[in-house]
C-alpha cells in the first residue's frame, strides 16, 4: 500500500494522517461539503484549525467534488472519516467513483437501526457497496481509545482494526504501524463496533455525574462526585456487555480496548461527556441542544435517538433483557422524551450482571 484517500477532514480523519504518512503513504485529504474552511487551511499552510496543529508535507487537499480526481487509479486504501450520519451519503459516493474493489478502513462510529435489532455501520457499507457496484469491496473498521488531539501530536495510541477477513486486519495493523501508533487485529466485528458506537451513549450518563456535581452544595473538603461517576462507569459496561452478547459479539471486546478502554478515554473530554454535564447541570437534552452545544454533533445522543425504537423492540421481544439495561432506558427516556436524567441508583446493583 502507498496511497491512502481519506474522505473527511474532520479532526479524526485528519489526525490519521499522520501514522500513514509516517510509514511512507501519500495522503489524499478530502473534506465533505461540511469541511470547506478546513480544506482551505490545509491548502494554503497545513495548518488544520480545529486541531490547531500542521499536517505532514504528505498530505494533499481536495474538496468534496474532487472525491473522484482524489481516488484517481492509484489509491491503495480507503479511509472513511465522516460521521454516522454522513454514512449514506458516503455510500454514493464510493458508488459513484470505485471501478474495482478499494478496501475501504472505517473510523465512524454509530449502529444502523433495524426493525428489531441494530447492525454495524462496516456491514452496511459493505452490503451497499455490493448492491450498488455489483462486486465485494472489503470494508474493516478501527476502533478503540483514540483522542484525535493526541494521536494529531504522535502521543502513544493503542487502537483495534477489525475486519471479517483476518488477512486484511492483520495488512492494516502491519501497514499503520509505528512507534506511537500500536494497532491489534481483530475478528469480532459486532463487538467491536458495538462497544465503539455506545461507548459515546453510555459517556453522556457518565458525565452527567460531574454536572450534578454543580447543583450540590459545597463540601467542606472540596470534594468532587467521582464514587457516583465510577459507579455509573461499572454499570455503562455491564450494559454494554448485555448489548453485545445480544448482538452476538465477543465479552474479550468489551473488556479490551474497544468497550472499557475507549468509555475510559471518552468520558474525559469530548462533546458526549459535555453533554452528560448540562444534563446533570439540570438541562434537557434540546435545551442543552440549542444552548451551550448549539451546533455541536453529539454522536452519542443521535445514536440513542436512532437506535432507540430498535432497542425497545429488542428488550419486548426478550432478545435484550431490559432488567439488565436501566442505565440506558433512562438514557434513552432522556433523549426521545426530552426528559431529564434520572439515574436509577436502587437498580443499578441489581442490573447487568455478568
Amino acid at each position: 500500500m502507498k496511497t491512502v484517500t481519506i474522505l473527511g477532514a474532520g479532526v479524526m480523519g485528519s489526525a490519521m494522517t499522520l501514522p500513514f504518512a509516517d510509514r511512507g503513504f501519500e495522503v489524499r485529504l478530502v473534506g465533505t461539503h461540511l469541511d470547506g474552511e478546513i480544506i482551505e487551511s490545509v491548502r494554503a499552510s497545513l495548518l488544520h484549525p480545529k486541531l490547531n496543529v500542521t499536517l505532514p508535507v504528505q498530505v494533499k487537499s481536495f474538496t468534496y467534488d474532487q472525491f473522484a480526481q482524489a481516488v484517481g487509479t492509484d489509491t491503495d486504501l480507503i479511509l472513511l472519516g465522516v460521521s454516522s450520519a454522513g454514512v449514506r451519503w458516503a455510500i454514493e459516493r464510493l458508488s459513484e467513483t470505485l471501478g474495482k474493489p478499494i478496501p475501504v478502513l472505517m473510523i465512524t462510529k454509530g449502529m444502523h437501526p433495524e426493525a428489531a435489532s441494530l447492525a454495524t455501520l462496516p456491514d452496511l457499507v459493505a452490503k451497499s457497496l455490493k448492491q450498488n457496484l455489483g462486486f465485494d469491496v472489503p470494508v474493516a473498521a478501527i476502533g478503540g481509545p483514540c483522542i484525535a488531539g493526541e494521536l494529531a501530536v504522535r502521543r502513544l495510541t493503542g487502537t483495534v482494526i477489525v475486519s471479517h477477513d483476518a488477512a486484511l486486519a492483520a495488512q492494516l495493523c502491519a501497514a499503520l504501524e509505528t512507534d506511537y501508533y500500536h494497532p491489534r487485529p481483530s475478528l469480532d466485528m459486532v463487538g467491536v463496533e458495538t462497544c465503539a458506537a455506545f461507548k459515546n451513549f453510555f459517556a453522556i450518563a457518565v458525565g452527567w455525574a460531574h454536572g450534578a456535581l454543580a447543583r450540590m452544595q459545597p463540601a467542606e473538603n472540596k470534594a468532587q462526585n467521582n464514587n457516583a461517576a465510577a459507579v455509573i462507569f461499572d454499570q455503562s459496561v455491564r450494559e454494554m456487555m448485555a448489548l453485545t452478547r445480544a448482538l452476538g459479539g465477543s465479552a474479550e471486546s468489551v473488556w479490551g480496548m474497544p468497550g472499557v478502554g475507549d468509555l475510559y478515554v471518552t468520558c474525559q473530554a469530548g462533546r458526549n461527556s459535555r453533554l452528560g454535564n448540562n444534563l446533570g447541570r439540570g438541562l434537557t437534552y434540546s435545551e442543552a441542544r440549542n444552548g451551550p452545544m448549539k451546533g455541536d454533533t453529539i454522536e452519542g445522543a443521535e445514536l440513542g435517538v436512532a437506535t432507540a425504537s430498535s432497542l425497545r423492540a429488542m428488550m419486548a421481544d426478550g432478545v435484550l433483557d431490559d432488567s439488565a439495561m436501566p442505565l440506558a432506558s433512562a438514557l434513552l427516556k432522556t433523549l426521545v422524551s426530552d426528559a431529564p436524567l434520572e439515574i436509577p441508583w436502587k437498580v443499578l446493583h441489581r442490573a447487568g450482571n455478568t
